[in-house]
């Protein structure tokens, strides 16, 4: 396999993208959890990225519909390819299917997502004691 060396304001352009990149497994959380976590995404980067392989495709393309229909996402980028991985039961390679959805923040998703708000500090009881 063959390196590539990267431009500076490349490399770091991927690594800023993986920031709000969520890679989505349809065993290990549920729907909704991915749901809220793309909305925290997107209030937090304006974008988000899902990617899944496989079986999780399906969920993936929910997650996306669910945002949009509910005028809190656009999509901005639908990409589909094949990925070679190693079969851990019989140790050949096979190919997988996957997929990455951008979505970008709708121009509604500030007057249907409330704000992150933030919580009071708690009031430490010795201190009120004290007074």
């Amino acid at each position: 396999m063959a390196t590539v060396a990267l431009p500076q304001a490349e490399a770091q352009s991927i690594v800023e993208q993986k920031k709000n990149r969520i890679q989505v497994s349809n065993t290990k959380k549920p729907l909704f959890f991915y749901v809220n976590l793309a909305k925290r995404y997107i209030q937090q980067h304006n974008e988000v990225e899902l990617s899944a392989l496989g079986m999780a495709i399906t969920t993936v393309v929910t997650i996306a519909e669910i945002l949009k229909n509910n005028g809190l996402a656009t999509e901005k980028k639908v990409s589909t390819s094949t990925i070679d991985m190693k079969d851990e039961n019989k140790g050949r390679l096979v190919q997988k299917a996957k997929i990455e959805i951008v979505l970008g923040k709708s121009e509604k998703f500030d007057s249907l997502v409330p704000a992150p708000t933030v919580e009071p500090e708690p009031v430490n009881e010795e201190s009120k004691e004290d007074k």
